[in-house]
């Protein structure tokens, strides 16, 4: 349902084919922070209450935190670039999912590099956000997030603090207490979808496919 592309005429395509009467019941809309997606919203459901999606917000972080790994091997002279080379995946992922010559690597990396040990720590610390249910404190703890900045030279993480700014509204939306959406489930539903597509694979019928991904959703008693 909607056009294959990002664009505002894409989304609008979903609302005006659900019609108006189902898009005015619309409470929540949960979506990455493109733009388009989010004009498309305000014009067919302005009553809906925008919530952006915690997975892609923090996907944005994961970016700056590569950047700041790029950039440090390029700063560092040759002795210290090989705490940082072939570590990506390491410095990425999540803490419990690595093996213990993960961990052990991690630990190495992050003693020998105080910029790429501070951007780890803020990163990890940041996903706090979310565990805010008073707009108030959510905005304190993200200030403080922010001050934590200053003098670090942290370039690409003052890129994403400059994008939360412009997206606030939409991230303290999820405080609300009858905003306390599922995120999981919206990542296990577009994860679900995908599946779908794969399996879909040669089917040129597209109003089929569409048909597969609302039936996936229908409960059996």
């Amino acid at each position: 349902m909607g056009g294959i592309g990002r664009m505002e005429d894409d989304l609008a395509q979903f609302y005006k084919e659900i019609g108006p009467e189902r898009s005015a019941g619309i409470e929540i809309v949960v979506m990455d922070m493109w733009k388009p997606f989010r004009k498309a919203t305000i014009t067919h459901a302005p009553q809906a209450s925008i919530v952006y999606d915690k997975f892609h917000v923090l996907k944005h972080l994961s970016f700056a935190l590569d950047e700041v790994r790029r950039q440090e091997y390029h700063r560092v002279n040759g002795k210290k670039r090989k705490y940082i080379k072939g570590q990506r995946y390491t410095l990425l992922s999540n803490k419990a999912n690595l093996d213990e010559e993960g961990r052990r690597s991690l630990r190495l990396l992050l003693k020998a590099n105080k910029r790429l040990h501070k951007a780890y720590l803020l990163k990890e610390a940041f996903g706090q956000l979310w565990d805010y249910s008073y707009p108030a404190a959510a905005r304190k703890f993200f200030d403080n997030w922010k001050l934590q900045l200053k003098w670090q030279r942290l370039g690409p993480y003052e890129k994403f603090a400059a994008l939360v700014e412009r997206h606030w509204d939409g991230l303290v939306s999820y405080c609300h207490p009858d905003h306390k959406v599922s995120l999981g489930f919206m990542e296990g539903m577009n994860n679900k979808i995908r599946v779908i597509q794969r399996r879909a694979y040669g089917i040129r019928n597209e109003e089929y496919l569409r048909l597969k991904v609302l039936t996936s959703f229908i409960k059996v008693d």
